[in-house]
């Protein structure tokens, strides 16, 4: 396959509407194909060096972690959670859930409450953890975790490698993609990184019936005030593993071809193919909609929802990703070798306009690729 000229023009010009519009700040936009960048650019207050915060685009890097554990036989994932972090099973209520419950959003605590000042010290975190309880017995529905889950993650990848899940992040996904660090910055690493800023108002009651068939969407912990928290120097320095990483566009979509490839041998093959390709989690969300998750990553399907599931309409049913609130977007195409990257530091409140953004902005990259 060859990348189609016209069709990438088509995928620029898409991608700087809001910003000429001034709806946003800056955004970036990168498509890679064959493991190399084949379109990148920025638009507005920016330039191609800038990073941005990419929120939940962050939890495929840590999940790529425990990949690598699982072929080190360091975890297993159908066994229990406290077999690697004892402190998270103070009661028998949550002793039994797995660490496959965990990354597919399973495991019954999506809300479960983790922010400043404990979330900077690993012992105090573990406290927390030990208090949280359970909203639903663990497997037997799914719900969004939107950071509780990598928490839980990342103990386990400090506890079994005796590191830290920001530095294991680095050392074993990061570095060897050529990719920079992207999760726990020092203060002096945050040069160039793009402040947040809210954009447009919440959709309007009418709106949101109107696309969703709902009148009011339900409330989660992404408010105004946690988006903006990452702007902090202490919260990026942090490392949030569920939603606290900051990478350009191009660190987003070779991130992907590295999932595509492999080229560096970063993970087993095996584990590899089952965590891009095996959906273990078809449970629905609380909006009827299949999860269609396997272990850490989101695919496409062939049921015509891949829209919703944020990787656009014209994506193969094999396509896998993971986007970030406010408007990121990764994802890549086994079917065509494409990966998309697309970061924004306008964050918009408008729960219809954000998500059609993103739905447009991928059908158009998912057909840059020309037989």
């Amino acid at each position: 396959m060859t990348i189609d000229d016209a069709a990438v023009d088509r995928l620029l010009t898409r991608a700087r509407r809001e910003v000429d519009e001034g709806l946003l700040p800056s955004a970036q936009v990168a498509l890679a194909h064959d493991g190399r960048i084949v379109a990148e650019e920025v638009f507005g207050d920016a330039d191609l060096d800038t990073r941005y915060c990419i929120f939940s685009a962050t939890k495929p890097f840590v999940a790529s972690v425990i990949w690598t554990l699982m072929a080190e036989g360091a975890v297993d994932v159908t066994r229990p959670v406290v077999d690697y972090v004892p402190e998270f099973g103070s009661d028998d209520t949550k002793a039994a859930i797995t660490v496959e419950q965990v990354m597919l959003h399973t495991s019954g605590f999506p809300h479960a409450p983790l922010g400043p000042p404990d979330w900077a010290d690993p012992g105090a975190r573990l406290t927390r953890m030990a208090g949280w309880r359970l909203n639903w017995e663990p497997g037997t529905r799914f719900e969004y975790h939107p950071t509780s889950a990598h928490w839980v993650l990342a103990a386990i990848i400090d506890r079994v490698t005796g590191g830290d899940y920001r530095d294991e992040v680095a050392t074993r996904i990061t570095t060897p993609a050529g990719l920079p660090r992207i999760l726990g910055l020092a203060p002096e690493q945050q040069d160039g990184i793009a402040d947040l800023a809210l954009v447009g108002q919440p959709a309007t009651p009418d709106e949101l019936e109107a696309a969703f068939g709902v009148r009011e969407l339900p409330l989660t912990e992404v408010t105004d005030d946690v988006v903006l928290r990452f702007n902090d120097t202490d919260t990026r320095a942090v490392g949030v593993p569920g939603g606290g990483g900051y990478a350009r566009a191009r660190d987003l979509a070779l991130f992907y071809q590295e999932l595509l490839h492999n080229p560096n041998g970063i993970w087993d093959p095996d584990i590899l193919a089952d965590a891009t390709g095996n959906v273990r989690n078809t449970l629905p969300d609380p909006a009827g909609v299949p999860a269609n998750r396997s272990l850490g990553l989101i695919l496409a399907g062939d049921d015509g929802l891949s829209n919703i599931r944020g990787l656009g309409r014209a994506v193969s049913p094999g396509a896998f990703g993971h986007n970030g609130a406010g408007g990121q977007l990764a994802w890549a195409d086994p079917a065509t070798g494409l990966s998309l990257g697309y970061v924004t530091n306008g964050y918009d409140r408008h729960q219809v306009r954000e998500p059609r953004r993103g739905t447009a902005i991928s059908s158009i990259a998912a057909g840059c690729v020309a037989a």
